[in-house]
């Protein structure tokens, strides 16, 4: 077995475990505690633990038992979800994932921050030292008390039914013995004999067991300890174990903390501690014999049904194991669908089907230029067939946003109680599908964006409250896509920016000249300096400087723009656009003298015939000005424009323009290639394809030729 491939796998698993547990923290903080919240913890925790024991990692292991500890007492009721205690789970969470990032570097075996990690146990310990209070109410996710059925043990006892055979004399087996040593585990508070099977005086028999008992016994034991006291006699008898009601409500909670895997009904009662192995291989029998009985005249007696009848499990905690049943029957079923592929294969697919686009299009020219109809036509059909693998290979490493979007919950909350205000998070559009490699990426300038926000944008409250607002400010989430790209917008209700003050300070720092004029658009992009800051004191969060333009060079690298919007006191919306993938394309060619381009296809809106005035940089589109760059002079191009020239009109934003091309050369699958760091300064170009002739396309950046356009048309009017 390959160790180091397993330990891979550990870590995803331990990351993504670590992520559900910090949500179930987090919408129990806001909602308040709830049964499936504190086992979603309880069950995250618990498979980290298993999993890391398989390895030996001693030092997860150990702090992971003292937090199952502590979530086992909060699960019996003993423990409330109080927020101290929610914020120190938070923190143990983190503290888990530097321990398996550890694991991930090879070092696991030196301890990561020792003094976190004695802080955090103390911490932990400390609860595991207060006042057991029990609890033996049964609630639901909502809280609501469930009610027990008629079966149900009425008392906190053990509750012991014995019907021993009738030779159990005769074996030398004294049922009185079994009922002393009862005594000596803990403390029978309650003894019934039941006489109902004695026989006539006449009937007799001196060496045969007539008597039944009905127990109650107070002892801390479980129900293995108790079915090994009749191990001896257990054959031809009848023992039924009941638990005390208190325990019913634990057996309910170990079987919904068990990982879900596929074990059966009955393997599961057994691992929550409600039946035993020899309780059930009685019941097994008795269902196999049911079967048998039943033969084709009916369905064979199900076994929670037999459980319940001979008195075995109660009815909640049947109901309780085949919902844990039938979770693990999901597991199974959504596992087959899905293969986990390590992400640097999916690279090498990508990048291989890349190559087979340039040789499908190298190919198909070739064909051309023989004239054979059915080499063309097979060709053609082959290029089909490669654009649908392209779709497929693409649609591998597509991922909802939702991953990058499901940490901010931590980081507002965070943030939010380190400045005192109150922040509501809103996401829409979660399940909006964007490359896996741009998803990675955006993790961090969003983290700033949305820390900026709650520091800058929202108010404290006393302001708000003052501005006629609600207390609790509102950070929003948004994904969409709009026109072959993928739309992220980070919004805010709050103060909204500050143009005067922003200018000011650029005017300070030496940024703009005090006479410059600026749009208020230019003005809000200043932000994005190096160093800029409005913040007049140094915090933790704020005042250095650093951020945004972390921010705008991270969006750039991913051949993505930004758009800043802002109403004083209303607030402020910062939009990134992006494509949807950095990898293949579809593209539409053009040509401009002896150079050929692309243009994103879906960016393309229509293509018009080149009439307009020498001079001028708009024209007229059916009542509607359109600004349009003439892609010869932009890229100074050499050589006289044809006498037919076409307009590509293409949109950006919402915003149309044109482009002034020579020759439209046709649709055509574009892989994209990255520009060196010599070029990646070139405007207008985002990058480069390789043509199936051989020769080298440029693509057009048409974010960037848009800002040209409209600096055009305002130059103009």
């Amino acid at each position: 077995m390959d160790i180091s491939s397993a330990r891979d796998v550990l870590v995803q698993e331990a990351r993504e475990l670590l992520a559900a547990m910090e949500s179930a923290l987090l919408e129990m903080e806001a909602s308040g505690i709830s049964t499936e919240g504190v086992n979603a913890v309880f069950r995250a925790a618990h498979t980290i633990k298993g999993s890391a024991g398989l390895f030996g990692l001693d030092w997860i292991v150990a702090f992971t038992h003292v937090m199952e500890s502590v979530l086992d007492r909060v699960r019996a009721g003993e423990l409330g979800m109080r927020p101290e205690l929610s914020a120190l789970l938070l923190r143990c969470g983190d503290y888990l994932g530097s321990l398996v990032d550890a694991v991930e570097a090879g070092s696991q075996d030196t301890l990561a921050d020792p003094s976190t990690h004695e802080a955090l146990i103390g911490a932990l310990s400390a609860y595991l030292g207060e006042a057991r209070v029990p609890a033996p109410v049964v609630v639901d996710a909502e809280g609501e008390r469930i009610e027990r059925d008629e079966d149900s043990v009425a008392s906190d006892h053990w509750h012991l039914s014995l019907r021993f055979r009738p030779d159990v004399l005769r074996d030398g087996m004294d049922p009185l013995s079994f009922i002393h040593y009862l005594a000596g585990l803990g403390e029978i508070v309650y003894l019934h004999t039941l006489t109902d099977a004695i026989p006539p005086v006449a009937e007799m028999d001196p060496e045969t067991c007539y008597l039944g008992f009905e127990i109650d016994l107070r002892a801390d034991v479980d129900k293995q300890t108790l079915e090994n006291v009749f191990e001896f006699v257990r054959e031809g008898s009848q023992i039924r174990i009941l638990p005390p009601r208190a325990r019913i409500a634990e057996f309910i909670a170990l079987i919904e903390g068990l990982p879900e895997s596929d074990q059966r009904l009955g393997e599961i009662l057994v691992a929550g501690g409600t039946l035993t192995r020899a309780e059930l291989d009685h019941v097994l029998a008795l269902q196999q014999a049911g079967a048998e009985a039943s033969g084709e005249a009916g369905a064979p007696p199900r076994l929670g049904e037999l459980l319940i009848q001979e008195r075995l499990v109660q009815a909640p905690v049947v109901a309780a194991a085949l919902v844990k049943q039938r979770q693990g029957e999901e597991k199974r079923s959504a596992e087959s669908r899905i293969v986990k592929v390590e992400a640097a294969k999916l690279d090498q697919l990508i990048s291989l089907v890349g190559e087979l686009v340039i040789a499908s299009a190298g190919a198909r020219i070739l064909a051309e230029r023989t004239r054979q109809l059915g080499l063309v036509e097979s060709l053609g059909e082959i290029g089909q067939l490669v654009s649908q693998i392209r779709d497929r290979s693409l649609d591998l490493r597509m991922i909802p946003i939702g991953e990058v979007f499901q940490r901010f919950p931590r980081v507002v909350r965070d943030v939010s109680m380190e400045l005192g205000k109150k922040i509501e998070l809103q996401i829409t559009g979660a399940e909006t599908e964007l490359d896996k490699s741009m998803v990675e990426k955006l993790a961090d300038p969003l983290t700033h964006v949305v820390r900026n926000a709650i520091d800058h944008g929202i108010e404290p409250v006393a302001q708000r409250e003052a501005a006629g607002k609600p207390p609790a400010g509102r950070v929003r989430l948004h994904a969409y896509h709009d026109s072959g790209c993928i739309v992220i917008e980070v919004s805010d209700d709050g103060r909204g920016l500050d143009a005067q003050r922003i200018r000011a300070k650029a005017i300070e720092r030496g940024m703009i000249a005090p006479d410059a004029v600026l749009s208020e658009a230019e003005t809000y992009k200043l932000i994005f300096a190096a160093g800029f800051s409005t913040a007049e004191q140094v915090t933790n969060l704020s005042g250095r400087g650093v951020g945004m333009d972390v921010v705008k060079r991270s969006i750039d690298q991913l051949r993505g723009e930004i758009e800043l919007g802002s109403k004083p006191g209303q607030g402020t919306t910062l939009r990134i656009r992006l494509p949807l993938t950095l990898a293949i394309i579809d593209g539409f060619q053009i040509g401009v003298g002896t150079s050929t381009f692309v243009i994103p296809l879906d960016m393309i809106e229509e293509c018009i015939e080149f009439s307009v005035v020498s001079g001028h940089d708009y024209t007229n589109l059916r009542g509607e000005v359109l600004p349009f760059v003439r892609l010869r002079e932009f890229f100074e191009i050499p050589g006289e424009a044809g006498k037919r020239q076409s307009i590509v009109i293409v949109k950006n934003a919402g915003r149309k323009f044109g482009l002034v091309v020579d020759r439209l050369l046709g649709e055509a699958q574009t892989v994209i290639r990255p520009l060196s760091k010599i070029f990646s300064q070139v405007k207008g170009i985002s990058g480069s394809s390789i043509l199936g002739s051989g020769e080298v396309a440029l693509i057009v950046d048409v974010p960037s030729l848009a800002q040209q356009a409209e600096a055009s048309l305002k130059t103009a009017v």
